[in-house]
């Protein structure tokens, strides 16, 4: 596995940032955008993901890592729930469903290997280099 400086590097965090971008798309239209109940939940959901990511690789440290990661799964999981409203409720379509749908599912799985990953590795991260 190549060295990540940065957490915009990382490929989970990059599909989170996508995963927003079409979430976004998908609250300014239509008859979701006057509920702003479910509009404001699955924007934040969304978010959470990215950021979740983004303040686990920050910490330093692979065990807190991996809780974020795990933090970032769950936004991903309320996030399908959320679609799965949005749909029912005919607020978006199921080409939209299939394709947000999609993306949470490869950022669980892809997160999930991460998270094996980590707990295998002999290094611990940058927070504890060089301490015994």
């Amino acid at each position: 596995m190549a060295t990540i400086k940065k957490f915009e590097d990382l490929e989970i965090w990059q599909m989170a940032r996508h995963l927003c971008q079409k979430i976004y798309l998908l609250t300014e239209k239509g008859k979701l955008v006057k509920d702003f109940t479910l509009k404001d939940q699955i924007k934040g959901a969304g978010g959470s993901v990215m950021d979740n990511i983004a303040e686990g690789f920050g910490r330093g440290g692979n065990k807190e890592f991996v809780n974020f990661l795990s933090f970032a799964i769950g936004s991903c999981n309320e996030v399908q729930s959320q679609l799965y409203r949005s749909l029912d409720w005919k607020y978006i379509s199921e080409e939209e469903f299939n394709d947000c749908y999609a993306i949470c599912e490869e950022i669980i799985l892809k997160s999930g290997s991460l998270i094996n990953y980590l707990n295998q590795s002999q290094m611990k991260g940058e927070k504890y280099k060089g301490r015994k």
